[in-house]
């Protein structure tokens, strides 16, 4: 299967828009009943009864194609087919001293386990160089994300990253850091995606 990633723009935005619903069902299951995690009245994940439809909840994730250059929306095609999305944001929508945040990063449930979730975060990682970081629930419900997380960044740092558990400004969360900044870590790194390219196939 080829996988690959390509950043959005405003005329595709519709299509991580509709996959956007299905990725905070899929949160809310990795940490349970607790506030900031459950639907409002209408079944909408959002903190406001302001939404009522799907409709309304649609343009939450404008921001997202109004900073280019800042915020870079990737969709995740596989056999050139929709799915998923990883949305990389830059200083100043990141922590202090880090280039590049994974801020959301989603596969549709018949496309995990087959590699592809792996080839496009590291095809995503190859799209720039700097200091990364992304975040992830550290508590038991969300090991498979967190086994997911573990081994990708292992594989395309070949274990030259740092991983610990804080108090982050979205949070206690589980933290991987690495940089890509060097040449070698580059080659390293553009060898690995091609790898999982494969795996993926």
């Amino acid at each position: 299967m080829n996988v690959r990633v390509k950043v959005t723009d405003p005329k595709d935005a519709y299509l991580i828009k509709n996959m956007y619903p299905l990725y905070l069902h899929d949160l809310a299951g990795h940490y349970g009943p607790v506030p900031g995690h459950l639907p409002n009245r209408h079944s909408i994940f959002e903190d406001s009864e302001d939404y009522v439809t799907l409709q309304d909840q649609y343009d939450v994730q404008n921001i997202w194609w109004e900073k280019p250059g800042c915020l870079y929306p990737h969709l995740i095609l596989a056999d050139d087919l929709p799915v998923g999305f990883a949305l990389i944001a830059t200083p100043p929508h990141c922590a202090p001293g880090v280039d590049y945040f994974v801020n959301d990063f989603f596969v549709m449930n018949p496309f995990r386990g087959q590699g592809i979730a792996e080839a496009a975060a590291a095809s995503v990682f190859d799209s720039f160089r700097g200091s990364w970081q992304l975040f992830t629930n550290p508590s038991a419900k969300n090991s498979t994300a967190q086994a997911f997380w573990r081994r990708t960044v292992s594989n395309y740092t070949q274990g030259q990253y740092e991983e610990y558990q804080g108090n982050t400004f979205d949070g206690d969360k589980l933290v991987f850091s690495f940089s890509n900044h060097h040449s070698q870590a580059a080659d390293r790194g553009a060898a690995i995606s091609a790898d999982l390219t494969l795996l993926a196939d």
